[in-house]
């Protein structure tokens, strides 16, 4: 199935691939792909219609690579939080409902707990976030505590409060909903589904963020799981990226303290390096960490070239392409996974040099007019 094709599904309403749903009136994941989901007839689906983002194509990024090397952006911060969490939080929540939970619980960098929040209360479940006092943007931040959020933030990092959550739903009535919870991963591979239904094929190339290691996880095997039904011929080669102050994945070893401005990725202990490990032995992969400076330029490019906003953890897709693109072969086709939305984290946006931001302008037409270079 080619873009193409896939794009006049959507204005016709076609059957697609995924098993009968419509285009026209898009169900949200669970039920797009159930025949692939450990769901039942008594599983209590709790949706905001995630799923369905956009695979947009990157002139500017084509354009810097060249080569007839051919890039695709998977804008999954426009899932209904604002982030890729979304496609495991649907059945995590789901299944914690199912099994007769009335509350879940979460450590979080900001995007897990607005992504749980919001489906808890969806599924009328109490939720509670804990997250490292000081070290969540603000826009996560306001979601998880609009949505209803019981936050509670420690003096401490990540890794920290993922050990403390984890130790209290071992022995309280919670269930956590963490990307160790394997139904997180579940809804997480159906970003696989949609890329390979968009562009016919696996991308030679899938190149994602990389914090707790769950995502890489669940694309390859959502990718697999589509190779072994002989939807797809190829698999891809995933490139997995971090940033360098938190980078322990391409180390070898544990971050005591993880900094980077990517937020959403300051993480140093992940908890599926196990998994993301054999991702990139099976698929032939590589692990690299980019630095600060070259995610916030993938960010403003991203924004001022070609128009998409994504959070900076999302960049460091992009950063870490570009930073190896002499490896990209000829003609290839390459994904980049934009994980969350920038709008998540606006004091980053404002934080940047703008020399299109004019301030203190008398209130005159001549005056804003010289401005304007009119």
């Amino acid at each position: 199935m080619t873009l193409v094709t896939s794009l006049k599904q959507l204005l016709t309403g076609q059957s697609s691939r995924a098993g009968g749903a419509t285009a026209k009136a898009w169900p949200g994941l669970v039920e797009t792909y159930r025949s692939w989901l450990p769901v039942d007839d008594n599983t209590p689906v709790v949706s905001l219609l995630e799923g369905n983002t956009p695979l947009l194509r990157s002139p500017t990024l084509e354009k810097r690579i060249g080569r007839g090397v051919r890039v695709f952006l998977k804008v999954d911060g426009l899932n209904p939080t604002g982030s890729f969490k979304d496609r495991g939080m649907t059945m995590a929540i789901s299944k914690a409902k199912q099994s007769g939970a009335t509350a879940v619980i979460c450590a979080s960098t900001g995007n897990t707990s607005a992504a749980a929040a919001a489906y808890a209360r969806r599924g009328g479940l109490r939720t509670f976030a804990v997250i490292p006092d000081g070290y969540v943007a603000k826009g996560k931040l306001a979601q998880a505590l609009l949505y209803g959020a019981e936050v509670l933030a420690i003096q401490g990092n990540f890794d920290q409060a993922l050990a403390l959550t984890q130790d209290l739903a071992q022995r309280y009535p919670v269930t956590l909903v963490n990307s160790i919870n394997p139904y997180r991963l579940q809804g997480q591979k159906t970003a696989a589904f949609e890329v390979a239904d968009a562009l016919g094929d696996a991308p030679d190339w899938l190149c994602i963020p990389m914090g707790n290691a769950g995502n890489i996880s669940a694309y390859w095997m959502g990718f697999q799981e589509y190779r072994s039904a002989g939807l797809i011929k190829t698999l891809p080669v995933m490139w997995g990226f971090q940033a360098s102050g938190s980078a322990p994945l391409v180390l070898g070893h544990a971050v005591a303290n993880p900094t980077t401005v990517a937020t959403a990725i300051r993480i140093g202990n992940p908890a599926n390096r196990e998994k993301a490990l054999a991702v990139r032995k099976e698929s032939r992969g590589r692990f690299a960490s980019v630095e600060d400076g070259e995610i916030l330029a993938a960010y403003r490019m991203l924004a001022g070239e070609e128009g998409v906003f994504c959070e900076p953890a999302s960049a460091a897709s992009v950063a870490g392409m570009l930073k190896h693109a002499s490896k990209i072969p000829a003609e290839a086709q390459v994904v980049c996974i934009l994980t969350g939305n920038g709008l998540k984290d606006p004091t980053t946006a404002l934080d940047c040099d703008h020399a299109n931001f004019h301030r203190n302008l008398a209130p005159e037409v001549d005056a804003v007019a010289q401005v304007m270079g009119l």
